[in-house]
């Protein structure tokens, strides 16, 4: 497997991007409405909006080996050459992790296309990430998708028979934690717990501009207690670590995490240094290219620099964006990017080293 340790010389110099958020389509086969990136729509525009396989090609030869590469969307199963994308940052990239999120609607082409990813990309740890924001109905209300539910259920089970076939493969689920489920995560934990086939489950705060600002209308307190259930669970050994070599460090980072998190939506600001724009970098369906998915201010779009993702961050336009991350201090809550303000940061070690020991 490739080794994350090729990227420790980034702790201190941060002078490239190890990890690549990659939003390979905006169609969606769900609808919902906490949403902050769909289409729902099928159509002949948005599709020949997206970037081409040479295109994606170009782009990844201009980056070095990345340590964290996610597919989004959209639902990114829906993009046809999905298992060709990811053979070409196989190639080029070398990713340690690549993480594929998915609502599980299509079972048989979602486990086909898994099975053809992890058939190539043997050296890195695949991780399929399964929506799960509620139980039965309230799932399917949350997501307005009618039968959403079963058919994630159906994928579980599809993907569960990949586990002892292929030791590179990491199932999970992925809940969205908003107003109108945050009364209802013990129940979700609880279930989650019983699926003998997921390795993890995470918890992630809804963010973003929605059309429907209410979903944010979280209680931090209702989010400290579903983060405190999962540290519990880790602890006592009533939930699994994942499989690949280094678990109890992610683990370590995820409780860290999470209660940084916590942190930042009571007292509304940053607490650590981030490096969006540095070490993390969103590459749109269009070749859009942002330091992060929060920000509504690109570096501009990378077909304009030749397709090289180290000329658009060095670019005129990227100076002032990176200038207004680190200087006026804005704030999230977006979980994939405490992963690397975490990791990169020495002064979070020793916090990091006391969950270590205790899990």
């Amino acid at each position: 497997m490739y080794s994350p340790l090729r990227h420790t010389g980034s702790i201190l110099s941060k002078g490239q991007a190890l990890q690549l958020t990659f939003f390979v389509t905006r169609k969606c086969n769900a609808r919902c409405p906490f949403c902050f990136y769909i289409d729902n729509t099928s159509n002949a525009k948005a599709s020949e909006a997206e970037l081409s396989l040479d295109e994606i090609k170009k782009i990844s030869a201009s980056m070095g080996n990345l340590l964290w590469l996610a597919f989004s969307g959209g639902e990114p199963y829906l993009r046809k050459d999905l298992v060709e994308i990811s053979k070409i940052f196989y190639d080029q990239n070398k990713p340690v992790f690549m993480l594929f999120p998915s609502n599980g609607l299509l079972p048989e082409l979602i486990k086909d296309k898994t099975e053809q990813i992890l058939k190539y990309c043997k050296k890195s740890v695949v991780t399929v990430k399964l929506s799960l924001d509620g139980l039965h109905g309230d799932h399917d209300a949350l997501r307005d998708t009618e039968g959403c539910f079963d058919k994630t259920m159906q994928t579980y089970q599809q993907l569960g028979e990949l586990l002892e076939q292929y030791e590179n493969f990491e199932l999970g689920i992925n809940t969205v934690f908003c107003s109108e489920n945050q009364h209802k995560m013990d129940e979700i934990i609880d279930f989650v717990q019983g699926l003998t086939k997921i390795k993890t489950h995470t918890i992630s705060m809804v963010r973003g501009n929605l059309a429907d600002s209410h979903f944010k209308d979280v209680d931090d307190e209702k989010y400290r207690r579903a983060i405190a259930r999962l540290e519990n669970n880790l602890k006592n050994r009533t939930s699994s670590l994942y499989r690949f070599r280094g678990a109890r460090l992610k683990a370590a980072q995820d409780i860290v995490q999470r209660r940084l998190i916590h942190q930042t939506l009571h007292e509304q600001k940053r607490l650590i240094p981030c490096y969006a724009g540095k070490l993390n970098l969103v590459l749109t369906e269009t070749g859009e290219v942002y330091p992060c998915e929060i920000l509504s201010t690109s570096f501009g779009n990378v077909k304009d620099h030749n397709y090289n993702m180290k000329e658009i961050v060095r670019s005129e336009k990227a100076l002032p964006v990176l200038d207004s991350i680190y200087n006026k201090h804005c704030y999230c809550t977006h979980e994939c990017y405490f992963i690397t303000n975490i990791l990169f940061n020495p002064r979070l070690y020793p916090a990091l080293a006391r969950e270590y020991v205790q899990i």
